[in-house]
């Protein structure tokens, strides 16, 4: 019985990833000869695939990481290859069709790969681990160097900044933020300064918008008690991504953005 039991278990966990796996074929098959009969170039096209294949590969590396730290955070297939893999298929086919200056491609890829993991941690664990928040932000300065020295030196200083910001906000009200948004302030602070000063002020507020949104709704719908913690990691990075993604795509930025 115990045999019979296990193999059910096994067979009622497999049906979702074979039926992922079936519609993602269905999608990389048909959407591409879609679009391309749709008058899209081929070369954009390539581009999405490629992203698309790439980031489903990042977020599988974000995810067995997640699940190999010391105090593991384990995520459930397939939704981490399945954010990342979305967000690279829009980002690099945006680049390809002149969308998206070059220099900026380094650092938004980064930034949806951090928004897609930690905050697939944050909401399933509540906590954001040291091992992703404080190797962010060395790499965001490395991704910001196609950009020039200037936007390099204005992430620097972006980064503590946010990081000042959220830290004060951590210590007046702890149990509104805690450690581990101040450590992703950082990094998700000097991308949005090298995009220019204002996107800092525009990703607090618009973060702090979404999080309100979510508490709301959460005690209109009952499943958030009142005074409940509610993780302000995910808002964050998906402002920062919102915001710097808008202000790049619309040659808002400050200073050089490394166009073609």
């Amino acid at each position: 019985m115990r045999d019979r039991d296990r193999a059910r278990g096994a067979a009622a966990v497999g049906r979702p990833v074979v039926l992922v796996a079936v519609l993602g074929a269905m999608i990389t098959v048909g959407l591409p000869l879609a679009l391309v009969g749709a008058g899209v170039p081929v070369a954009v096209v390539v581009a999405g695939i490629c992203g698309g294949v790439g980031g489903g590969a990042a977020g599988a590396a974000g995810r067995v990481l997640l699940g190999r730290l010391r105090r593991g955070a384990p995520i459930r297939p397939p939704w981490c290859e399945l954010a990342v893999g979305a967000l690279w298929a829009g980002t690099v086919p945006a680049w390809a069709a002149g969308v998206l200056p070059t220099a900026w491609v380094p650092a938004l890829l980064g930034l949806g790969w951090l928004g897609v993991v930690a905050g697939a941690v944050d909401v399933t664990h509540r906590r954001l681990p040291d091992a992703l928040t404080l190797p962010a932000l060395p790499l965001a300065l490395v991704f910001l160097l196609p950009l020039g020295a200037d936007a390099v030196l204005r992430g620097a200083a972006g980064a503590a900044v946010a990081a000042g910001a959220h830290a004060a906000v951590h210590l007046l009200a702890c149990g509104a933020m805690g450690a581990g948004d101040v450590k992703l302030a950082a990094p998700l602070g000097a991308v949005l300064a090298a995009a220019g000063w204002p996107a800092l002020v525009l990703a607090g507020l618009l973060a702090a918008v979404v999080t309100a949104a979510l508490g709301a709704t959460g005690l209109a719908t009952r499943r958030l008690r009142r005074g409940a913690a509610l993780p302000h990691g995910p808002s964050m990075l998906v402002a920062a991504w919102l915001v710097t993604s808008w202000l790049v795509a619309t040659g808002a930025v400050t200073g050089h953005t490394g166009g073609e």
